[in-house]
């Protein structure tokens, strides 16, 4: 069959919700996407310039439009994902789901046994999770076991094989780890009554274990069973002691899914909190690869489906940040105030924490990926049209109006690059004046970069603010480069950063990775200059205080400083070793000028 136009696919298309699927010349699967309205979707593809160059190569690439039309939009959510999980698409966001998850199961038995599994068995057993990390399920079952009394062995505990007493009681049993069902020492009902507060537990709810073992408390202590009594208090104070770990707000919010984002120019952190009873049940971060550039929303409706059902969640509503299609029949709440609005702020916070830590090992298992992601932040930050992959920063030092001088120091891939840091002695300028030194500085650095035919940076940072940057600018303009590379001004009180002709500065957030790359050049600037400029202070009051000896000139303060060091070494010599040095004559008048 021959292969139909594109605007001809585009015209046929239908106007209801539905999922879309792009395929290459190859006949393979580029993308997949899900739409209110198929056509207006599919077609904006191919009428809208894309700024974001991934998308402009998938549009380019593609040859056929197969699409699927469903009843309502969080039909399309659903089928979206499972298609993207099932084909995995080149240019789709990548959903990591690498782990087998741990389960809690209770065993389909007379008398249930409880035990964590990665595997999930059809046999009626019940299964509680998954859980995030193994860790937790063996708090969980530690917690369980410490209150309750259960046991271990894996014997066919049927009515018939415990009347015909097929089996004995084993070390559990003395220890009082179990209460020998094996033997007919405890029924099955008052087992199964066990399991059933187990279940609540597990679920968050420790209410009705709570109140059981207070009355049991009371009535062994009514009847002078002190030390029964004192066991009992225990295991109400080992659950009160971990519903206390796992409260975090208002105990009447139940049920509940909470769903937080935040994300970088290439990744989604999509956090995912269930509560039950006021307690976190279960806290996971999914870590999503961007390929066309999305947005928080279209991440963050992708992630809802994807977690909940990864997760088996059941609960009826869920909190967000912001409005994003979900399925129908869930309950959306955008918390603003409260409590509510607590639980979503501690979730956003568990999704920073991740990609903190997912950035520090990134920082040493994949620098490349850590620079790539810091320099295409730094160019969405500062909007420049390159990423800042050589940057310089200029600085002046002219403490009290002596010896001006100035810095500049240059970091390569965000990194300082010290054999390219230049130092600057002031030549034109006359007294402490910073925007001509500046002036002075740009020009002779850039004219020397271009007659040499040096790679010129993507971006300057000026120590200081509009007057700093105006002056600046003129050196830039004076040699054609205006335009060419990108250049701010950093003023220090506010750390506002400056742009040419633009009255209004911006505000990086003070956490921001770019604006911390900026202080670090800066910083660095200002240490590099006054180092230069203590050092050149120090030597000017060295050579004057030789000089100023009658009969010593610069000639002679040179020599001794060469082979005596310092001003000290040259006060404490004898006047045998200044003569070794610079003569009998000479010695004679340095030697009484100290002494």
């Amino acid at each position: 069959m021959p292969q139909v136009p594109i605007d001809v696919q585009l015209s046929t298309l239908p106007k209801s919700p539905g999922v879309y699927q792009f395929y290459d010349a190859d006949d393979k699967i580029l993308y997949v996407g899900k739409a209110k309205n198929l056509k207006k979707r599919v077609s904006s593809y191919f009428t809208k310039n894309h700024e974001y160059g991934k998308t402009r190569v998938l549009v380019k690439k593609i040859r056929r439009i197969k699409h699927i039309v469903v009843p309502t939009e969080s039909d399309a959510l659903l089928l979206e994902n499972n298609l993207i999980k099932k084909y995995r698409p080149r240019y789709n966001v990548l959903l990591k789901d690498d782990k087998s998850y741990p389960w809690i199961c209770i065993k389909n038995e007379r008398f249930p046994r409880i035990f964590p599994t990665r595997k999930m068995i059809k046999d009626g057993s019940e299964y509680f999770g998954p859980y995030t990390s193994m860790k937790t399920v063996r708090t969980l079952l530690d917690l369980v076991k410490g209150v309750y009394p259960l046991r271990t062995c894996n014997y066919d505990l049927s009515k018939e094989k415990i009347e015909s007493g097929k089996y004995k009681v084993c070390l559990e049993y003395h220890l009082g780890n179990c209460k020998g069902p094996c033997e007919g020492l405890q029924d099955a009902e008052e087992y199964h009554a066990q399991i059933e507060d187990i279940r609540k537990i597990i679920k968050g709810d420790f209410k009705s274990s709570l109140s059981y073992f207070r009355t049991q408390m009371k009535s062994l202590a009514s009847e002078m069973k002190f030390e029964e009594a004192q066991q009992v208090k225990e295991k109400i104070e080992i659950l009160e002691n971990y519903q206390v770990k796992s409260t975090i707000v208002n105990p009447k919010i139940n049920n509940v899914d909470v769903f937080s984002i935040i994300s970088d120019e290439s990744h989604g952190y999509v956090n995912f909190l269930q509560l039950s009873h006021g307690s976190i049940i279960r806290s996971h971060t999914l870590e999503m690869k961007k390929k066309l550039n999305e947005t928080d929303a279209e991440l963050l409706a992708l992630a809802i489906i994807e977690i909940r059902q990864r997760f088996n969640s059941l609960s009826r509503e869920i909190y967000l940040p912001f409005e994003v299609p979900v399925e129908s029949h869930l309950k959306v709440t955008i918390p603003k105030l409260g409590d509510k609005r607590k639980i979503l702020d501690l979730s956003e916070r568990n999704a920073k924490f991740y990609r903190q830590e997912r950035f520090k090992q990134i920082k040493i298992i994949d620098p490349d990926r850590h620079t790539n992601r810091i320099m295409a932040q730094m160019k969405k930050d500062l909007h420049l049209s390159a990423e800042p992959r050589h940057i310089e920063c200029f600085d002046n030092s002219n403490i009290q109006g002596s010896n001006p001088v100035a810095a500049c120091v240059v970091f390569k891939d965000g990194k300082p690059s010290k054999k390219d840091y230049r130092h600057f002695n002031i030549k034109t300028v006359t007294g402490p004046d910073d925007f001509a030194s500046m002036e002075e500085v740009v020009f002779r650095r850039y004219k020397r970069l271009l007659e040499e035919e040096e790679p010129l940076p993507q971006l300057i940072v000026i120590d200081g603010g509009k007057g700093q940057l105006s002056s600046a600018l003129k050196s830039l303009d004076a040699l054609g480069l205006r335009g060419t590379i990108a250049i701010i001004g950093i003023a220090k009180r506010l750390e506002e950063i400056f742009f040419p002709e633009d009255p209004i500065p911006l505000y990086l957030d003070k956490k921001s990775e770019s604006l911390k790359i900026i202080q670090q050049l800066r910083n660095e600037a200002h240490r590099f200059g006054i180092t230069f400029h203590r050092n050149k202070r120090s030597k000017a009051a060295i050579d004057s205080k030789l000089e100023s000896i009658d009969g010593i000139g610069a000639k002679t303060a040179e020599e001794l400083l060469k082979k005596f060091k310092s001003v000290k070494r040259i006060k404490e010599a004898s006047i045998e070793n200044l003569t070794e040095v610079v003569g009998v004559s000479r010695a004679k008048k340095v030697y009484e000028a100290f002494h």
